[in-house]
């Protein structure tokens, strides 16, 4: 292999890499907000597609297909619903609803929502989706609209996460 040639494949390899590496990353945002108009929690989960996929096939089977069988969006849909939780400051569960889901471009989300407890000091939250599944999943979940912005992220062992809310 001449030189110029060894060039060619290191830049090809760094063209490549990142499309290739992209797929690996298991990651999935969440926000959980306060809607001070609605007065409702809304929940905004995003997945990426390919995750999705290859979830559904490994849950539901090798025929479960997330693109094109809308059982499989609600199925897959119901599975977050099951593995994320809202708890108030009591540790009491808030009753989260799916209220829907979609594939846009590269992303598959659901959606839940509740009412806002009447007084709320803190959130205790669990977010095991795609954890179940690949233990480097990573999930990280922005809380807004109630103070400042805060970030809670979801890695390893870590099931049960806090905000705390200034009065």
């Amino acid at each position: 292999m001449n030189r110029f040639s060894s060039y060619l494949v290191v830049v090809l390899c760094f063209l490549v890499a990142p499309t290739t590496f992209a797929h690996q990353q298991k990651s999935s945002i969440s926000t959980v907000l306060f809607n001070p108009r609605t007065h409702n929690i809304e929940v905004m989960h995003r997945f990426r597609v390919h995750d999705a996929e290859h979830a559904v096939k490994h849950i539901f089977g090798k025929d479960a297909d997330i693109l094109d069988a809308e059982t499989t969006q609600a199925k897959f849909s119901e599975y977050v619903e099951q593995k994320f939780s809202l708890y108030d400051s009591h540790n009491k569960p808030l009753p989260l609803k799916v209220v829907g889901h979609e594939i846009e471009g590269q992303f598959f989300w659901v959606y839940q929502e509740t009412k806002q407890p009447a007084k709320l000091e803190n959130l205790k939250i669990r977010h095991d989706a795609l954890r179940d599944l690949w233990p480097e999943q990573v999930n990280t979940i922005n809380v807004e609209g109630k103070g400042d912005l805060q970030t809670l992220t979801f890695t390893n062992s870590v099931e049960l996460l806090k905000v705390d809310f200034k009065h």
